[in-house]
């Protein structure tokens, strides 16, 4: 076909652009020569400087004529970082030979996706336990939403990871939540609902009837001026479905930027300490505060609970130093989400799991991605 004939220097890559692709653009004749990469990646290691014609660095416009020595950087593909292990801290709650409980906190992704390769839950089980490399998923059999803070357990082996499996599937897994939301919520209930991909947008979660069955039951903890804190009880777990729930009760959580509304912030009943609280407060406002379940060797049942997150306790302290003022105006909910669908990050990792999540089952009959 072509005579390039390349030659690896390290994690270089040297060409030789035959005669055959002369007149094509850089890009393009480099999309032809190593097809195993894509056009946008090559564009970008031109645009970084990655790669020189002759010597000299190139535009992905700059034409070539046959017979230049192009040297090519090799960068490698993020997805090779996914299930390498990272010496990243983890807050380990329990940990025997067959189970692992993480406080995992906010901002930490469980498993790699598109955008997040490393730096996440499974990257860093695998430093601390390198046998679970042979375990699927590092034994990951359930998920909280990056922003989401609070206990999680890993199976640290396959025996234990299809024990718990059957029990998140059997939801005989007790999961409790901490959850801070807007509006007065009166009186303790169950939302009943079932939850699938919004018709609208595949990046969010909705209530959907073609969807699939999702319960969580809530409980008012404290009543504030304009904010309510909740505990909450899954019976189920699909992918946002304390989100979509409250959301479904518009009482959306306090800092959700996904399945807030766009109305809501009662700006005049709040003091500005208040203001500023909210203001800081970079996430949804949800934490795992407990969990139990039938110990997969024991056979007994066992239980974790944990503090509920720093960032919630300040949240709350502000909140308990507003008067509850029982003649103001109630606040009207608009139906505005806070961002548009366009300005929606689609993160992947709902798909590499698609039942797997805030709380979800690993469902062992699906294929491993």
């Amino acid at each position: 076909m072509t005579d390039a004939t390349p030659q690896s220097l390290s994690n270089s890559l040297t060409l030789t652009v035959p005669h055959d692709l002369g007149g094509l653009r850089l890009d393009v004749a480099l999309q032809r020569l190593l097809p195993e990469h894509s056009r946008s990646r090559l564009q970008a290691w031109i645009k970084d400087g990655l790669v020189t014609v002759d010597g000299k660095a190139s535009t992905s416009k700059t034409k070539v004529w046959g017979g230049e020595r192009v040297v090519v950087e090799v960068q490698a593909k993020p997805e090779q970082h996914a299930f390498k292990a990272q010496d990243i801290p983890l807050n380990i709650v329990y940990e025997d030979d067959h189970i692992l409980v993480i406080n995992k906190p906010a901002g930490m992704v469980v498993h790699p996706a598109a955008g997040n390769w490393e730096g996440t839950l499974l990257n860093a089980l695998l430093f601390h336990a390198p046998q679970l490399h042979d375990v699927p998923r590092a034994g990951i059999v359930h998920r909280l939403d990056k922003d989401t803070s609070g206990l999680l357990v890993v199976a640290k082996t396959l025996n234990a990871q299809t024990h718990l499996v059957r029990q998140l599937q059997a939801r005989t897994v007790k999961r409790e939540y901490r959850a801070i939301v807007w509006g007065q919520l009166w009186r303790n209930g169950t939302v009943d609902q079932p939850i699938g991909r919004d018709s609208r947008s595949r990046t969010k979660m909705a209530i959907n009837r073609m969807g699939k069955p999702a319960i969580t039951r809530y409980e008012i903890l404290e009543r504030f001026s304009v904010q309510t804190y909740l505990r909450c009880n899954l019976e189920t777990g699909r992918t946002h479905q304390i989100r979509v729930h409250m959301q479904y009760l518009k009482a959306p959580l306090v800092g959700d930027p996904v399945y807030g509304y766009r109305g809501i912030v009662p700006i005049r009943s709040m003091t500005q300490t208040l203001r500023d609280a909210v203001s800081n407060f970079n996430r949804q406002a949800l934490h795992a505060i407990k969990l139990g379940l039938i110990h997969p060797d024991t056979n007994e049942f066992v239980e974790w609970q944990i503090e509920l997150a720093d960032d919630m306790k300040v949240l709350l302290e502000a909140m308990r130093h507003e008067d509850v003022k029982e003649d103001e105006e109630e606040f009207e909910f608009s139906t505005e989400p806070y961002l548009s669908d366009e300005d929606y990050e689609y993160d992947d990792e709902d798909d590499d799991f698609d039942d797997l999540d805030e709380d979800d089952d690993l469902d062992l009959d699906q294929e491993e991605e």
